[in-house]
C-alpha cells in the first residue's frame, strides 16, 4: 500500500469517527437539558443506534455488496447524514427531533462497515495494515471531544445553559458533508457479489446460527447480549452524569476512555495469550462492574479520581470483552461463515442487546421534573454494576475455558 493511499484511508477513518464522537457523547446531556427529555424519551433516541445496526446488514448485503461501489454508497449516506444533522441543529422540540435522529442512524450505521470495506479492498495484509489506519478513527473521536470541551466550551455549565450544545450537530453536519464529498474521490471498491448470487439467509448471516449449538458459544452469545445492558448506561448517561456532578470539560475528559482503548489494545495480545479466553472475557465484564461502582461513589471534588479511573477503564471494558469476543467468534466460525458470525454478534450486541439496554436505562433513570428534578446517580450506577456482576457470575459458572489462538 502506498503512502498516498494510506493517508487517504486514514483521513476517511478520522472523519468517520470524528462525526460519531462529535455529537453522540453529549447527546444525553443535550436531550435532558435542551429538550427536557425524560429517561424513556432519551432511551428512544439512543435506541435509534440499535435500529440502525439492525437495518445496516440489509443496506450492506442487499445494496453495497451487490450493486454499487462501497465508496459511492458511503458518499451518498454521509451527504444524507449531513442534511439530517443540520435539521437536528435547528430542531427545538423532541417530537420533531426523534424522526431526524432515527433517519440519521439508519444512514450512518452502515457507513461503519463501508469504511472498513474500502480499507480492506486496498490491503494485501489487513492484519498488519488495518490497525495503523483504524487508529485514526479513535484519534478523530478524541479530537471531537477535545474540541467540544477545550476549544469551543460548548459543554461548560454556561454553554449548556445557553444551548451551545446544539452546535455539535452543526459541526457534525459539516464534517459529514466533507466526508460525503471526499468519499467520491476514494479508491474504487466494486461490489463483491453479483446480483442474485446471495440468498436472504446469507445476507442476514443466518448460516452462523449453527454456532449456537456449541454450549460455550451459546453462553458467550447470551453474555454478549446481557453485558450490553451495562454498556447502554455508559452511552446514555455518562456525559450527563459528569455534567450534573459539576465536572468541567466533561466531554474532553471522557476522551481518556478512547486513549485507554488504544493502550489496552496493545496489552490485549499478551494478556490473551497468558491467561486465555475465559479470563480475558471475565476481566472485561468485571471492569464494567468496577467502573460503575466508581461512578456510584465518586464525585467531582475530592473523589474525582474515582470518576476519572472509571472513564479510563473503558479500554479494559471494550478491548477485553468486545475485541476478544470478535477474536473468539472468528476462531469458532469456519472460513465460509466468518463474516456471517461477526455479523451475528454485531446484530446481537449493538442491535438487540443495546436496544434492550437503552430501554432499561430509560426505566431506571426515569425522572419527573417536579418530583425528581435531580437524578439519584448512586442508585442509577449501582444497577448496571450489580447487573454486570451477575452476568460475570453466570459466565464463570457455565463457560468452560478453551484454547484459542490470538489473531489480530
Amino acid at each position: 500500500m502506498t503512502i498516498a493511499i494510506r493517508s487517504r484511508l486514514s483521513l476517511m477513518m478520522f472523519l468517520e469517527f470524528f462525526i460519531w464522537g462529535g455529537w453522540f457523547v453529549t447527546l444525553g446531556t443535550y436531550l435532558a437539558k435542551n429538550l427536557s427529555a425524560n429517561g424513556p424519551e432519551s432511551a428512544m433516541v439512543f435506541g435509534t443506534q440499535s435500529w440502525g445496526a439492525i437495518i445496516a446488514p440489509f443496506i450492506i448485503g442487499l445494496i453495497a455488496d451487490r450493486f454499487f461501489n462501497a465508496e459511492k454508497i458511503l458518499g451518498i449516506l454521509q451527504l444524507v447524514g449531513a442534511v439530517l444533522m443540520y435539521q437536528l441543529s435547528q430542531t427545538t422540540a423532541f417530537d420533531a427531533f426523534y424522526p431526524y435522529v432515527l433517519g440519521y442512524m439508519i444512514a450512518y450505521m452502515p457507513t461503519l462497515s463501508l469504511v472498513n470495506s474500502v480499507s480492506f479492498n486496498q490491503m494485501k495484509d489487513p492484519a498488519k495494515d488495518f490497525p495503523s489506519i483504524r487508529v485514526w478513527g479513535t484519534i478523530g473521536w478524541i479530537t471531537a471531544g477535545l474540541a467540544i470541551s477545550f476549544l469551543f466550551h460548548w459543554d461548560s455549565a454556561e454553554g449548556i445553559k445557553t444551548g451551545l450544545l446544539k452546535n455539535t450537530f452543526l459541526m457534525t453536519a459539516i464534517a459529514s458533508a466533507v466526508l460525503g464529498l471526499y468519499s467520491f474521490t476514494l479508491p474504487r471498491t466494486p461490489p463483491k457479489a453479483k446480483a442474485g448470487e446471495m440468498s436472504l439467509t446469507e445476507v442476514l448471516g443466518l448460516d452462523a446460527l449453527k454456532l449456537l449449538g456449541s454450549r460455550n458459544f451459546l453462553v458467550f452469545f447470551i453474555s454478549s447480549v446481557l453485558i450490553c445492558i451495562p454498556l447502554a448506561f455508559y452511552y446514555q448517561n455518562a456525559n450527563l452524569f459528569l455534567s450534573e456532578t459539576g465536572m468541567e470539560n466533561s466531554t474532553g475528559i471522557m476522551t481518556i476512555g478512547q486513549l485507554s482503548e488504544v493502550g489496552f489494545m496493545l496489552l490485549l495480545p499478551f494478556f490473551f495469550k497468558r491467561f486465555g479466553i475465559k479470563a480475558t472475557l471475565a476481566v472485561g465484564m468485571l471492569a464494567w462492574a468496577v467502573r460503575y461502582l466508581l461512578f456510584a461513589y465518586g464525585n467531582s471534588g475530592d473523589l474525582s479520581f474515582m470518576l476519572i479511573t472509571g472513564i479510563a477503564l473503558h479500554g479494559i471494558c471494550y478491548d477485553f470483552f468486545f475485541v476478544s469476543g470478535q477474536i473468539y467468534t472468528d476462531s469458532k466460525a469456519g472460513d465460509k461463515n466468518k463474516s456471517a458470525a461477526q455479523g451475528l454478534i454485531t446484530f446481537a450486541t449493538y442491535g438487540v442487546g443495546m436496544l434492550i439496554g437503552f430501554w432499561i436505562v430509560g426505566v431506571v433513570t426515569l425522572r419527573d421534573t417536579d418530583l425528581f428534578p435531580v437524578a439519584d446517580w448512586r442508585a442509577i450506577w449501582q444497577f448496571p454494576a450489580f447487573f454486570a456482576l451477575g452476568v460475570l457470575l453466570l459466565f464463570l459458572l457455565v463457560f468452560k475455558n478453551e484454547k484459542i489462538d490470538y489473531k489480530a
